[in-house]
């Protein structure tokens, strides 16, 4: 049996205050503003407007079957951070609607703000919740399990899934607020993946230049970067020459354009988005930022 050690408890702990600020978008802007929500979230606010069912009640019990497919696919202690997060959540559902702060936010005659505050708020919670390991239970399971068989960005297939339900959420919004809710179903697809990558996200550069041993060298001796050589062969023809790659942060784009234009107008550049980097210069010894080339 795996010991709890200090990382477990600081996911758990994160996971709750994921499933709380998530909760708290649902119940102090979507219910309030008539926003409908995806996944499981959707159907128990459909449940709640038909029959009046408690939410968080529904979304518990909605959730025991996704639970068991979740067991097959991502083990043990995915399975208990999923079993945490989703009692987390049905109970914030039903703990936020005593607070009087739900009736303090009117933003009943501003459906677009309404829509951009409570995807952010989503996103924020939900993207704390998978940057920790775990999930809300719901689609999130679904999403979860994507991400870890097939890679798909989790924010994505939460957008897919949420369409799918939204449509059903016709039976009782008018078009107008369905859209709105789209709209806030796309920013937290957006803020979600944001989160959950964290701030060590970068961009890395593929440079195939004939002048690859200047470009190099300034690299290394002005921007103070690391960089690889891959051994590359052309497609027309057919000779060998070095690829430089290289990983910086998204403020030194400029500062490496500028240096690589310097030595060969012509170099060919691809630049990548990278949504997480570790190792030096990033997560153990970071490097200077730059704002101008050092001289």
């Amino acid at each position: 049996m795996q010991k709890i050690n200090k990382k477990n408890v600081i996911d758990l702990i994160m996971i709750a205050i994921g499933c709380a600020i998530y909760a708290l978008s649902l119940d102090m802007i979507s219910v309030p503003n008539k926003l409908t929500d995806g996944g499981i979230s959707g159907i128990t606010l459909l449940l709640r407007h038909f029959w009046g069912i408690n939410m968080g009640l529904s979304s518990l019990l909605l959730n025991i079957p996704l639970i068991i497919l979740g067991y097959r696919f991502m083990g043990k202690r995915p399975l208990a951070y999923t079993i945490w997060g989703t009692l987390w959540l049905s109970f914030f559902l039903w703990f936020w609607r005593l607070i009087p702060i739900i009736s303090q936010l009117n933003l009943e005659h501003d459906l677009f703000l309404s829509a951009i505050l409570a995807g952010t708020l989503s996103g924020i919670g939900l993207g704390l919740v998978f940057r920790y390991n775990g999930t809300s239970g719901g689609t999130d399971i679904i999403a979860r399990i994507m991400q870890i068989k097939f890679g798909f960005s989790s924010g994505k297939v939460l957008l897919f899934c949420d369409t799918i339900i939204l449509l059903s959420s016709l039976s009782y919004l008018d078009i107008k607020h369905i859209m709105y809710t789209l709209v806030a179903a796309f920013i937290l697809s957006r803020v979600m993946d944001a989160v959950q990558q964290g701030a060590n996200s970068a961009r890395g550069l593929l440079i195939i230049s004939d002048h690859y041993q200047e470009i190099a060298q300034m690299i290394d001796l002005k921007l103070d970067r690391g960089f690889t050589y891959f051994e590359a062969r052309g497609g027309y023809k057919k000779t060998k020459r070095p690829v430089i790659y290289l990983v910086v942060s998204p403020r030194e784009i400029p500062v490496v354009k500028e240096l690589i234009a310097a030595e060969d107008p012509q170099a060919f550049v691809s630049v990548i988005e990278v949504h997480e980097v570790l190792g030096e210069g990033f997560t153990y010894k970071q490097k200077r930022h730059h704002l101008l080339i050092r001289k």
